[in-house]
């Protein structure tokens, strides 16, 4: 499939994505020759531009972030079963030492799994920090070694952003997330091109690191203030990525159970829902990413990740701005049931109630 306005690397051979000389060129030996690779089948709407880079990140006040890169960084260059063993170590150690975090994590299990005893959340919680300590390397592999997860995805649900396309429909696709956090949007742009909505980090070295990463990935990211490039993307038919499943207060949003329990749940889904066409309005589907192999990946093995997305709401948006916004939380609740913990508990998803500020996390 070839979505609208297709970004076709032929005819901009200068802007297409460096082929790392450390390891993304040469193709794994299990893979039979003449495969193409994840940089060869990837797909975007256009060639993002970066940000600059800007004197001031040379700073004493980001000397700390520039040692975390420079720590971090080259190990992405270590087999993928190594990274998934320092991501695991990296995980029970934030787990530790993260004590708010780690608190966080369990009281929302308790409240999502309350017929669960607390071993089992325990359990669980730590399983939380290993996938997303696993979950660092996989992103910044998704960045710079893209080429390692080369055959290691299957897809469902394919054929209904598809159809919404050949209709000439924009798709907004509801995604969650997940302690991949960009494989996901890696490995979904080996079938089809995508935009992505952002919220910019308060850092501004961390906002230009991410935003340069994703750069490599997704054709526009669209700030959530920016109302017109968000409406000109859907009016030009491209497949939307939005993740409503935090807690952003109820100045646009309302209470709706997840898991549950009550929880300020915002309404932007079903605002999208409503731009551009009325003739061709934007299909609203849900997509999950999650990692199906184990975290102690065997010895010459690749992992596998599978992708679902689901079919259309139907009758979305109704006139129920509350019944919409559960119909959304169900839907993804669905899908984190799969394997919750490769979602990220450790956000305060509960911290407002119908009368502000819960005491929940006190």
């Amino acid at each position: 499939m070839k979505a609208p306005e297709q970004y076709d690397p032929s005819k901009a051979k200068k802007n297409r994505p460096a082929i790392n000389s450390q390891g993304d060129s040469t193709k794994s030996p299990s893979l039979p020759v003449g495969t193409p690779t994840v940089i060869e089948t990837h797909k975007h709407t256009a060639q993002a531009d970066k940000k600059p880079f800007q004197l001031h990140f040379l700073l004493p006040n980001y000397w700390g972030y520039w040692l975390l890169f420079l720590l971090i960084l080259p190990l992405i260059y270590l087999p993928l079963r190594w990274q998934f063993w320092l991501g695991r170590r990296l995980g029970i150690a934030v787990y530790y030492i993260a004590g708010s975090r780690r608190r966080d994590t369990l009281i929302n299990l308790k409240l999502a799994f309350p017929e669960k005893i607390d071993a089992e959340r325990e359990l669980m919680a730590k399983q939380v920090f290993v996938n997303q300590g696993i979950g660092v390397f996989e992103t910044l592999c998704a960045w710079f070694r893209p080429n390692l997860f080369t055959r290691t995805v299957s897809i469902s649900g394919l054929q209904h952003l598809v159809n919404a396309q050949k209709e000439g429909r924009a798709v907004i696709l509801l995604g969650a997330h997940y302690t991949m956090l960009d494989l996901g949007g890696r490995l979904c742009t080996q079938f089809f091109a995508a935009d992505c909505m952002y919220r910019p980090q308060n850092n501004a070295l961390l906002d230009w690191f991410i935003y340069n990463g994703r750069t490599r990935i997704f054709g526009k990211q669209i700030s959530s203030r920016d109302m017109r490039s968000l409406v000109k993307s859907i009016n030009q038919g491209h497949v939307i990525w939005y993740s409503p499943d935090q807690d952003y207060g109820l100045k646009q949003g309302v209470m709706a159970p997840f898991f549950g329990v009550p929880a300020a749940t915002i309404t932007m889904p079903r605002r999208l829902a409503k731009l551009g066409s009325k003739q061709r309005p934007p299909a609203v589907m849900a997509l999950h990413t999650y990692r199906q192999t184990p975290d102690n990946l065997p010895r010459g093995k690749r992992p596998h990740y599978h992708l679902t997305i689901t079919p259309e709401l139907d009758n979305y948006p109704s006139t129920d701005e509350v019944a919409d916004a559960t119909r959304v939380n169900e839907v993804l609740e669905s899908l984190i049931r799969i394997d919750p913990t490769q979602w990220m508990w450790f956000h305060r998803r509960f911290k407002h109630g119908p009368k502000g500020r819960s005491t929940i996390y006190k």
